[in-house]
C-alpha cells in the first residue's frame, strides 16, 4: 500500500522562522526590560504639575503585558515546532521514502534520523544497499507506509 503525503519540509518552517520569536520586543530594537525602563524614567522625571494621564499610563502598562505575553507564546509555538519536527523525523525510521536526485528518484529504507542544528535530516538505504546520508526531511518526495 502507497500512501501519498504532502512534503514533510513544514518541520522546518520553525527554523526558517527562528528569528521572529523576539520580533514584538525587536520592533524598536528595544527589549521588554529596556521598555520598563523608559515608562519607570518617565514616571521620575515627569512634571508633578502635569502628570500623566492615567489612562495613557494604563495603555503603555498593557502594551507592555502584551509584549511579554507574545514573547512567552512565541517561546512555546518555537518549542511546538521543534518538538512536532522531532516526532515526525522519527516516524520516518524504517519507511520506504522516494527523494528526487536530479533526473532520478531515490527509494530507500530510512535508517537514521540526525540533527544538524535542530533540523531533522535522514540516512537511507537504497535497494542496491547504497547508503545515503544527510537528506533533508523537505526534500522527501513520498512516503510509502506498509513495507
Amino acid at each position: 500500500m502507497i500512501a501519498q503525503t504532502a512534503p514533510v519540509g513544514a518541520a522546518d518552517g520553525g527554523q526558517q522562522n527562528a528569528g521572529a520569536a523576539n520580533a514584538a520586543t525587536d520592533a524598536f530594537g528595544l527589549g521588554f526590560d529596556a521598555l520598563l525602563k523608559i515608562i519607570l524614567t518617565q514616571l521620575t522625571y515627569q512634571d508633578p504639575l502635569k502628570p500623566m494621564d492615567n489612562f495613557e499610563f494604563v495603555s503603555q502598562l498593557a502594551q507592555f503585558s502584551q509584549i511579554q505575553q507574545s514573547q512567552t507564546m512565541n517561546d512555546r509555538l518555537e518549542a511546538l515546532v521543534s518538538a512536532q519536527a522531532t516526532s515526525q523525523a522519527t516516524g520516518l525510521l524504517g519507511t520506504t521514502v522516494d527523494v528526487p536526485a536530479g533526473a532520478t528518484t531515490l527509494t530507500g529504507l530510512v535508517t537514521a534520523v540526525t540533527f544538524s542544528n535542530g533540523t531533522p535530516r535522514i540516512t537511507i538505504k537504497t535497494a542496491d544497499n547504497r547508503t545515503i546520508s544527510n537528506l533533508a526531511i523537505a526534500s522527501i518526495s513520498q512516503v510509502r507506509k506498509g513495507n
